[in-house]
């Protein structure tokens, strides 16, 4: 009996543990940037800065994406999840697209936190509003 509870104990930590599948609906809404961390070469953003740029990410139905900063668009496009990861995909002048991918590290009802997949790759921690 003790052997079955303990199996019984280890299989729903495990499944309690896995992670869920992203839906684009847990990311609709206009998330506001509160940290952004560049790490190669090491900098961030001061608060006064991310204050005074106001910088976020909106998703919104149909899996569109507008990136604002400055109180101005800065990119706008669509993106699918693939797990964790925001494929997005940049609408250009003269219909030319541009793809890369944002990795999700964290994301709960109000905070969510990104990560661009590059070499010198950014973290954003971002609130919803």
């Amino acid at each position: 009996m003790k052997f079955t509870s303990f199996i019984l104990f280890i299989f729903i930590f495990l499944c309690s543990s896995c992670d869920r599948e992203i839906e684009p609906k847990d990311l609709y809404g206009r998330w506001n940037y509160i940290a952004v961390e560049n790490f190669n070469p090491p900098d961030s953003l001061t608060r006064n800065e991310l204050i005074e740029q106001a910088p976020a990410i909106v998703f919104s139905t149909g899996n569109k994406l507008v990136i604002e900063w400055g109180g101005k668009q800065l990119s706008h496009g669509t993106y699918k999840m693939d797990g964790k990861m925001i494929r997005y995909t940049e609408s250009l002048e003269g219909g030319k697209k541009r793809e890369f991918p944002f990795l999700i590290k964290e994301l709960g009802e109000d905070e969510l936190v990104f990560e661009t997949m590059e070499q010198n790759y950014t973290r954003v921690k971002a609130k919803k509003r």
